[in-house]
């Protein structure tokens, strides 16, 4: 398999730094420059565009880190598939990466970094020879792709950038700058809004629409919009909470006797990793739902029939069939206040009943985003090196050791097992639990991308606190808590 090896070693990257450790302020400037690139990018439309059919998809941009139309309409997404795809196949053991040495690991970035790059190009083919993104007439379809392409490229680099240069991970941060502009803006706007509800344009933020509605009589509308604020809190005060379940070990030095630490274990042990991974898998799968819809049309043939009954359709912008269908999320509380949440309507017949039914819809979305992230967080905790054995080589290379055990990397590991692999489990499956509560309740910005933005900057804010509290500015380190 050595045959690979050149063009994996000859890949183009973003050189890292030379000094073994960044000083505070380096990383906030890389940090906030790839941020506002990132914004800037999603500001500059695609030249020569035509229709754009994946403008009404704000959910699937939230969570791609994209902007629909713009250089960036691709987002994170052929990274975050190519790290599906190549967990996928590790943890299936249909490809097999040695995880332990630096060899290996370096073999399993490179290939991930060159399937990156496969399907950069591949997304920006199918995004525009699909129709998704048709270029407008007497322009080359290949002239967008281009353009896509570009941004996909840059995005990737800027990802590394980060990881490099800053603070956390490109795709971390442009996940919590989509959700935060959305939660801003669908919050507090005043400017008029797309549709017009019984004859009344309101403004796009919740909150002065429900003053507007409130003005205009229509107490339905200011319940919608109230519910969708106090939601969006709800989620907010929850996934914070759920940030200081931890597990400690208590630790020694081995030299200094009476001195020792805990060593913490979140409790979602794998952080928002799984969340992230299934709900880009499930973006990439309604954009695909809608893109075959787009190019099959009213066809028959094989593809015709994977569209319509496999996959899934949409009837205007509302899933129709397939797995689509069920992998969209009803909105419970606004289905309530209108009166149109269905429990199990049994007048039209058991699977009548199934199909329609709210309750059921909402138990199956629960069980795929719970099964989704158990499978990612395992599949994490194997190709991350947050397994046992590595832990216990990370420990004792720190010179600590279990209080009342000899010093040794097996008893470690024993001990590691007994906390690892539950947290592996329990916190995968609670974190797909409340992602998708968290979705129901229909949220501003999406209750995924409200959970992941929380764990998103409370990462954050605790590798700051702990590797550049002493080199911060005093007014930042007070602020930090420090």
């Amino acid at each position: 398999m050595s045959w690979y090896r050149p063009i994996l070693e000859n890949l183009p990257e973003v050189m890292p730094p030379t000094q073994k450790r960044l000083s505070f302020k380096e990383k906030l400037k890389w940090t906030l420059v790839v941020l506002v690139l990132f914004y800037i990018m999603g500001l500059i439309p695609l030249y020569g565009l035509g229709q754009n059919a994946l403008q009404q998809f704000e959910f699937l941009s939230v969570i791609l880190g994209a902007e629909f139309g713009s250089i960036i309409s691709l987002g994170i997404g052929p990274i975050v598939t190519a790290s599906i795809v190549l967990q996928l196949l590790n943890g299936s053991g249909l490809v097999k990466f040695d995880l332990t040495t630096k060899e290996g690991k370096q073999t399993f970035q490179g290939v991930q970094k060159l399937l990156s790059f496969f399907f950069i190009l591949f997304e920006a083919f199918i995004y525009v020879m699909m129709g998704g993104l048709a270029p407008s007439q007497g322009v080359s379809p290949w002239l967008i792709i281009f353009q896509l392409f570009l941004g996909g490229i840059i995005i990737l680099f800027m990802d590394e950038v980060v990881s490099k240069w800053g603070f956390g991970s490109g795709i971390s941060l442009f996940i919590a700058a989509g959700v935060s502009k959305t939660i801003m803006v669908r919050s507090l706007s005043w400017l008029p809004g797309p549709t017009a509800v019984a004859g009344v344009t309101y403004v796009t933020g919740a909150i002065p629409a429900t003053f507007q509605a409130l003005g205009a009589g229509d107490p339905q509308t200011a319940g919608i919009m109230i519910s969708m604020v106090l939601s969006t809190i709800i989620v907010f005060v929850i996934a914070v909470y759920s940030q200081s379940m931890k597990v400690e070990i208590p630790l020694s030095f081995g030299r200094i006797r009476g001195h020792g630490i805990r060593w913490p274990l979140s409790f979602f042990y794998t952080s928002n990793i799984p969340v992230i991974l299934v709900a880009a898998l499930m973006a990439n799968v309604q954009l695909w739902a809608r893109l075959l819809q787009g190019w099959v049309g009213a066809g028959t043939g094989v593809f015709a029939f994977i569209s319509k009954n496999i996959i899934g359709q949409y009837a205007g912008n509302t899933p129709s069939s397939g797995l689509v269908s069920w992998l969209s999320y009803p909105n419970i509380p606004q289905k309530i206040i209108t009166g149109s949440f269905q429990f199990f309507p049994m007048d039209g017949g058991f699977w009548y009943a199934v199909t329609r039914s709210d309750f059921i819809h909402a138990i199956v979305f629960l069980l795929f985003m719970m099964g989704g992230a158990l499978m990612f967080s395992i599949f994490w905790v194997q190709t991350s090196g947050m397994d046992a054995k590595t832990q216990a080589r990370n420990i004792a290379a720190s010179g600590l050791q279990i209080p009342g055990f000899r010093k040794d990397d097996r008893i470690m590991e024993r001990l590691l097992d007994r906390y690892i692999w539950p947290l592996t489990v329990m916190g995968g499956l609670s974190i797909g639990l409340l992602a998708g509560f968290a979705d129901l309740t229909g949220a501003i910005g999406s209750g995924t991308g409200i959970l992941l933005t929380v764990m998103i900057v409370y990462k954050l804010y605790e590798d700051i606190a702990q590797q550049h509290m002493m080199d911060m500015n005093p007014v930042m380190r007070k602020f930090m808590g420090g």
